[in-house]
């Protein structure tokens, strides 16, 4: 018999399709995945990867095992939920997954209410731009610029996150839009709504220079750098910048709320969620809030 150890480990090489990538899925060290998948190997006497330079490819005895395995992995993460969903008092951990922005700028300040509220669940907030797995537990809700698709959960809008342009209050060429320089995002986010939006309203002007993140956005605007577009909850917030008018398109980003339909109903998991949709219910910032249903 195997050891399902191995097992979980040889489902993330599947999955990653490389030693390195697997290893930080798990968060464990290179060998470690190696060494397990060896041993998934020996105790099956059969070889399940091919391990290439840059990557690793599934046998077709591999690719079977791994389709059943995923399976089973399945299962496993909907035993877990179902464990998690019959938990009535509210106590526990809750995992929370949600943009970088706002866990740093916004929900870190309402997490001392929260606990005054419900001291005796755990809330573990962490800030990800990246898509996560709610059927695999990598959290137990996450909240998203982008409407969620993944089987099995369930979406709710929580409201629209309006962004609008900003500058320092002693920006030197504040009082000449036509000579504003702005402040833009790095190549990798050509495509981000925001960025084409800001690019928009920059048109012939000058991009004063690309920072991968808001929070970096936020800290050059306020250095004086240029204009930006920032989220006006954030901006406005601030008694050093100024939102300043330039005809520019309204714009906003919608934000969503998801959980696994297994968990919908679990006390702690849904202390979470009626605490986030009340605090965006309450921010002007995050207009068209709307209830669980």
């Amino acid at each position: 018999m195997f050891d399902w150890e191995d097992l979980r480990h040889f489902i993330a090489v599947g999955r990653v399709g490389t030693l390195s990538g697997a290893a930080r899925e798990l968060k464990v060290d290179h060998a470690t995945i190696s060494r397990r998948l060896t041993s998934l190997e020996r105790d099956l006497q059969v070889r399940l990867v091919e391990r290439l330079p840059r990557a690793c490819r599934l046998t077709d005895v591999g690719s079977h095992v791994f389709t059943l395995a995923r399976a089973l992995e399945d299962d496993a993460f909907a035993i877990e939920r179902a464990v998690r969903a019959s938990q009535s008092p509210l106590a526990g951990k809750v995992s929370l997954s949600v943009p970088p922005v706002l866990a740093a700028s916004f929900l870190a300040q309402h997490l001392a209410e929260f606990r005054q509220r419900f001291p005796a669940i755990q809330l573990s907030v962490s800030g990800q731009a990246q898509q996560v797995s709610l059927s695999r537990r990598e959290a137990d809700i996450a909240v998203r610029l982008v409407r969620p698709t993944e089987p099995g959960s369930v979406v709710r809008k929580l409201g629209t996150m309006a962004f609008a342009l900003y500058a320092s209050r002693s920006y030197e060429t504040l009082s000449h839009p036509e000579r504003w320089e702005f402040i833009a995002y790095d190549a990798r986010f050509e495509d981000m709504p925001q960025q084409k939006w800001l690019r928009s309203v920059a048109g012939k002007r000058l991009i004063a220079c690309e920072l991968g993140d808001i929070n970096g956005h936020h800290a050059a605007v306020r250095a004086g750098a240029g204009v930006g577009g920032l989220p006006c909850f954030l901006g406005d917030a601030d008694e050093t910048l100024l939102r300043v008018a330039d005809d520019e398109p309204s714009f906003g980003r919608d934000i969503w709320l998801v959980v696994h339909r297994d968990l919908k109903s679990a006390g702690p998991v849904r202390a979470v969620m009626d605490f986030l949709v009340e605090v965006m219910k309450r921010t002007p910032a995050f207009n068209g809030s709307s209830a669980l249903g």
